[in-house]
């Protein structure tokens, strides 16, 4: 039988120097939650979400065993449901804060780096979860999950994920880019992908005292040649095609320009009216194309920044700092397929929500480890293997000390073809309410 201490410490773990009761106590009183004296009070109630998400999402059953308390399913699940959201959310900010405070960062040029990606998980098929985040265009009703559009920044040393908005799933990823730059400081550089290489996302940055580093849109037609010509309003009425929109303005380097972007006429379905009239007219922005060298699916890049000055950003920098952006996939996969958020458990919104906000906190939580075995063990803390300090995090007693990690060997040029060696099992898509299916069957069981 264990002691009450006892069940506390495998309640708590190695989280309680970084959670202790007396943060969560004061939170619950500063956003006005009031609760009486139960078994599952919200201390315990925090802290046994806190290690289910932390052991990969485990099912309550599971939970129980794993602290040795002794409560049911439906306890638990009401339990986490009185927990409010801006609970959580308080808590991931003041935890999430006060790892950013005590870990060292790099910065680039005197600059803060954040990375920008979009992404996306599942969760169960309840009519609340499909009205409110949809599901993808080509499932018939009732044959398919609800697929939230996960917006994500991360600080580009540390890792650390400073920020996420789920939105419904049919949406491009600028539409919860505002709330990505809410809590930003001028000067502050954002790297992301194609998507956020949009003429109203630099302009947007630039309004904001922003820079940015975004691969080319797709849709963007770029030339080097000096002094090349540029569509206007007598080129397509002549239908001349294939012309760059912007303007060119001056050679930097070798592919390296600076060129004026043109305000376009039709709104993206992500800004208000008020929001895109108070973007300029034009656009100074620098065009630059480099050739990545080591074997990559991609071989050639084309960015488009609003770092100007090439003496202070040269191109070569610029190429450094965007190859940065694909530690967001590896960071990615680690919170979708290393923690289990891919499928998310709660069958409300403001359940999954709170599931969302409690695998930022876990998340961090990993990535500080990482951040102080890196700083032990002389090493970046991208090289820190994540899924030992997950290990070390799970099983840690606490006040245990943090032994050596594991470390990532370094494998510039490793190539890995994007296949699956172990097949699937082979069965058909369901194409067709599960119900119906079921009448079917029955059907063919009745003797004539």
């Amino acid at each position: 039988m264990l002691s009450m201490t006892d069940s506390l410490d495998r309640i708590k773990g190695q989280l309680t120097d970084t959670i202790p009761d007396e943060l969560v106590h004061r939170l619950c009183h500063e956003v006005g939650h009031r609760w009486r004296q139960r078994d599952l009070d919200p201390i315990i109630t925090t802290h046994l979400f806190l290690q289910q998400v932390l052991h990969g999402n485990l099912a309550v059953g599971e939970l129980r065993r794993l602290t040795g308390q002794d409560f049911t399913d439906s306890a638990y699940c009401q339990a986490r449901a009185r927990l409010p959201r801006t609970l959580l959310d308080r808590l991931q900010r003041a935890v999430t804060g006060t790892l950013e405070a005590t870990t060292p960062r790099e910065l680039w040029h005197g600059h803060r780096v954040f990375l920008l990606d979009g992404s996306s998980f599942s969760m169960p098929d309840t009519p609340e979860l499909q009205a409110h985040f949809g599901q993808p265009s080509g499932q018939a009703p009732g044959c398919g999950f609800p697929v939230a559009h996960l917006m994500t920044r991360f600080d580009a040393h540390t890792g650390y994920l400073l920020h996420t908005a789920a939105l419904p799933l049919e949406g491009s990823d600028l539409s919860g880019v505002a709330a990505l730059h809410a809590d930003l400081c001028p000067g502050d550089v954002l790297v992301g992908d194609r998507a956020f290489g949009t003429y109203a996302h630099l302009a947007l940055c630039r309004q904001r005292g922003l820079h940015g580093v975004f691969r080319a849109h797709q849709k963007q037609i770029i030339d080097f040649r000096p002094h090349r010509p540029h569509a206007t309003s007598r080129s397509r009425q002549r239908g001349q095609k294939g012309l760059p929109s912007s303007r060119w303005l001056r050679r930097l380097g070798p592919r390296d320009q600076l060129v004026e972007y043109v305000k376009p006429k039709k709104r993206p379905a992500w800004m208000t009216e008020a929001q895109y009239a108070q973007l300029p007219e034009t656009l100074v922005v620098r065009e630059l194309r480099y050739t990545i060298q080591e074997p990559h699916r991609t071989r050639a890049v084309t960015l488009v920044t609003t770092r100007l000055d090439p003496e202070q950003y040269s191109a070569a920098a610029l190429a450094k700092l965007y190859g940065l952006r694909w530690s967001v996939e590896t960071n990615l996969k680690h919170l979708k397929q290393t923690l289990q958020m891919d499928i998310l458990r709660c069958k409300t919104v403001e359940g999954v929500l709170k599931e969302l906000t409690v695998f930022v906190l876990i998340y961090n939580l990993v990535r500080r480890v990482m951040c102080e075995a890196g700083q032990r063990q002389q090493v970046p803390p991208e090289r820190i293997s994540f899924i030992d300090a997950w290990r070390w995090l799970r099983h840690a007693r606490p006040g245990e000390a943090l032994p050596p990690l594991v470390v990532n060997p370094k494998r510039p040029g490793r190539v890995e073809p994007r296949v699956r060696k172990r097949r699937p099992k082979q069965f058909p898509v369901l194409k067709r309410p599960r119900a119906e299916l079921r009448k079917v069957l029955l059907q063919k069981k009745v003797p004539a």
